[in-house]
């Protein structure tokens, strides 16, 4: 049986292909940041670039407004960065959580003078002794091999050079895809499908939509922007960990079964109800996601910026995350941006709904 997508699956996949396909390792983001402000432009009233790098745009509430909501998804990407020419092959380093395990055969964009094709290459197995077959890959043993020779490699190549995994996006069955950098490209995706759902609805607060930079090293666009703009809420754009073999069910969510809202200290209770509530409210399939402390997202970010932010986590699960080969449900975008889009529209007029009290597990 053929499996046919639903034009809006169609659109979504068309949408995260382009950012997936699109490079942007973590401090050199600059060709994702510009796709996604071809993209963004149209839904804001305002947007700019702000020092650290992050692409930020105002959509304006009701005047006045009953408050600053900052949605914040990232654009940063895992990669490599030159450490050394070796004659006519490159040595590198990882740039965020790369697993060398997958990095063997793979093949990259190495982001010189110009762009260079390349590929990750090691020793032979029919070179290696019993015992080094037996072993992981380690990073001294993976070098880049662009096919250029030394002189001429020199003449284009330079340390400190970035390295990004070339690897196109495609549609699975059963309205799933794959690709690089679906963490978190997915989350963007879901950015703005919300806000093109709420074009000509009403809201109260001013949004703004944050796509960050360097998150992957360190939630540092996220930081720098939360400091700045000074929300009275945040609510951050995320991926989780979907099932796949080896993953427990307390760890990992099945494709399709919605947005994971989180839960735990990173985030605030009554932020989580109002999450709740428009899911309930508007049917959208969703699950819990118990998160005991760092969230490792830019929820963590936001929340101790300033004197405090209440904040939000929702995560979109994906397989095979940090890999050439994250997998998705083109659905579970879809739902978490219905989701984003009415919690935001149901966000209260006044802040003091949102205020912890003591029986929250707020102070006295």
């Amino acid at each position: 049986m053929t499996d046919h997508a639903h034009p809006a699956e169609t659109e979504l996949f068309n949408l995260l292909k382009e950012l997936s396909e699109t490079p942007g390792v973590s401090g050199r983001e600059q060709a994702i940041r510009a796709a996604v402000a071809a993209h963004l432009a149209p839904l804001v009233d305002e947007m700019h670039v702000d020092t650290m790098g992050n692409l930020v745009g105002l959509k304006k509430g009701k005047r006045p407004p009953a408050g600053r909501v900052m949605l914040a998804a990232h654009m940063d990407e895992i990669g490599l960065i030159i450490t050394k020419l070796d004659g006519g092959f490159l040595r590198f380093a990882t740039v965020g959580g790369v697993d060398l395990a997958a990095l063997p055969a793979q093949e990259v964009t190495v982001h010189a003078r110009e762009d260079l094709p390349g590929l990750i290459a090691s020793r032979p197995p029919h070179v290696l002794t019993p015992e080094e077959r037996e072993k992981p890959f380690t990073q001294k043993q993976l070098f880049i091999d662009v096919g250029l020779p030394a002189g001429e490699l020199a003449r284009t190549v330079s340390v400190g050079d970035f390295v990004s995994v070339r690897r196109s996006a495609e549609k699975m069955a059963k309205g799933r895809a794959c690709g690089k950098a679906l963490d978190n490209r997915v989350s963007i995706v879901v950015l703005l499908a919300a806000l093109r759902l709420m074009q000509g609805r009403s809201h109260q607060w001013d949004i703004y939509a944050v796509i960050t930079v360097q998150e992957e090293i360190g939630l540092r666009g996220a930081t720098t922007a939360a400091f700045d703009l000074a929300p009275d809420l945040g609510i951050a754009l995320d991926v989780t960990f979907a099932e796949q073999p080896g993953a427990t069910p307390e760890e990992s969510f099945p494709l399709g079964s919605g947005p994971a809202i989180g839960l735990g200290p990173n985030l605030h209770p009554k932020l989580r109800t109002q999450l709740v509530e428009s899911a309930e409210r508007n049917e959208i399939p969703y699950t819990d996601e118990v998160l005991p402390g760092h969230s490792g997202t830019d929820a963590w970010a936001m929340q101790v910026s300033q004197s405090g932010i209440p904040t939000a986590l929702i995560s979109v699960p994906v397989r095979n995350m940090h890999t050439p080969a994250e997998t998705v449900a083109l659905k579970d975008i879809e739902r978490s941006a219905r989701l984003l889009a009415e919690a935001v529209c149901d966000l209260p007029d006044d802040l003091a709904a949102l205020a912890l009290d003591h029986e929250d597990g707020g102070h006295e």
